[in-house]
C-alpha cells in the first residue's frame, strides 16, 4: 500500500464505528484529505489527541480506496487545548476551519493552508483580539480564493475612492452612481479598519474602538455570506465579546 507524508491541520472529525474517527484535513501539499484514524478514540491511542480540530501535525498516510489511512501523527502545532479553553477563540477558530473547508478541495492551496495555520497560531498565542483575527482571516481567505474585496477604488467603475457604498455582490466599495438603492454605507473609520484587516496593519486595527469593530465585522460577515452562497453556520455563533 503506497504511503505519503504531509503536514495537515485538522478541520473536523466524525466518529466511525466504536473506536475509529474520520478526520478531514487541509494539507500543505495534497489539498483537502479525508482519512481514517484507527483506534484514536481508545484511551490507549498513541495519537488521538493529536488529531483534534485546530491541531497541526506532521502526518504519514497510506493511500486507500475511498479514504486514506493515518498511520503516524507528530504534533507541529498544539493549538487546540489553548483555543478550546477560551470561548471567544474557540468560536472564531470554528468559523475559520469551516471557511477553509468550504474554500478548498482535493487540489488544495498552499496559501490557504499557511493562512489558516497562521491564524490558528495567532489565536492560540492571543496575539490579537479573536474577533479581529477572525475578520482578518476571512478577508484574506476570500482574497486567496479570488474574491478580494475592493476598499479603495470603485469595484465597478474603478473610480478612485474613498467611496461610501458597500455592495458585497459587486465586490466591495462602489461609487454612489453605481450603487443600488439601499446599499450599506460605510463610515471612514470603519473603512479604514476593513483595509487594515485585509492588509494586516495591526496597529491600526487594534486602535479601532468597539463600535467601529462591530460595524466592520458586520460588513465582513455580509461579504463572506454572499460569496460563499450558503452561509457559514458557525459565523452566527461567534462570540464577538468586547473590544
Amino acid at each position: 500500500m503506497p504511503t505519503y507524508r504531509d503536514e495537515g491541520v485538522v478541520l473536523r472529525t466524525h466518529q466511525l464505528g466504536e473506536a475509529d474517527r474520520i478526520v478531514t484535513l487541509l494539507t500543505r501539499e495534497h489539498g483537502k484529505v479525508r482519512a481514517v484514524a484507527r483506534g484514536v478514540r481508545r484511551t490507549s491511542s498513541r495519537f488521538g489527541a493529536r488529531l483534534e480540530p485546530f491541531m497541526v501535525a506532521d502526518l504519514q498516510l497510506a493511500v486507500g480506496r475511498s479514504l486514506d489511512i493515518i498511520t503516524q501523527a507528530v504534533t507541529l502545532g498544539a493549538y487546540a487545548p489553548v483555543i478550546v479553553a477560551d470561548y471567544r477563540s474557540y468560536t472564531a477558530a470554528t468559523a475559520m476551519v469551516e471557511t477553509a473547508d468550504r474554500l478548498t478541495d482535493e487540489d488544495g492551496s498552499r496559501q490557504q493552508y499557511l493562512l489558516l495555520v497562521g491564524a490558528l497560531r495567532s489565536l492560540a498565542r492571543a496575539e490579537h483580539d479573536p474577533s479581529l483575527t477572525l475578520d482578518s482571516y476571512l478577508l484574506r481567505a476570500l482574497s486567496v480564493a479570488g474574491w478580494a474585496p475592493s476598499f479603495g477604488d470603485c469595484a465597478v467603475t474603478g473610480e478612485p475612492g474613498p467611496h461610501r457604498a458597500f455592495v458585497p455582490q459587486l465586490g466591495g466599495m462602489v461609487a454612489e452612481h453605481a450603487a443600488p438603492a439601499g446599499a450599506l454605507r460605510i463610515d471612514p473609520a470603519t473603512l479604514e479598519l476593513l483595509g487594515a484587516l485585509l492588509t494586516g496593519d495591526w496597529p491600526v486595527a487594534e486602535a479601532a474602538p468597539a463600535g467601529v469593530r462591530s460595524r466592520a465585522s458586520g460588513a465582513v460577515a455580509a461579504y463572506v455570506q454572499w460569496h460563499l452562497e450558503r452561509g457559514l453556520r458557525s459565523l452566527q455563533h461567534v462570540d464577538r465579546g468586547s473590544a
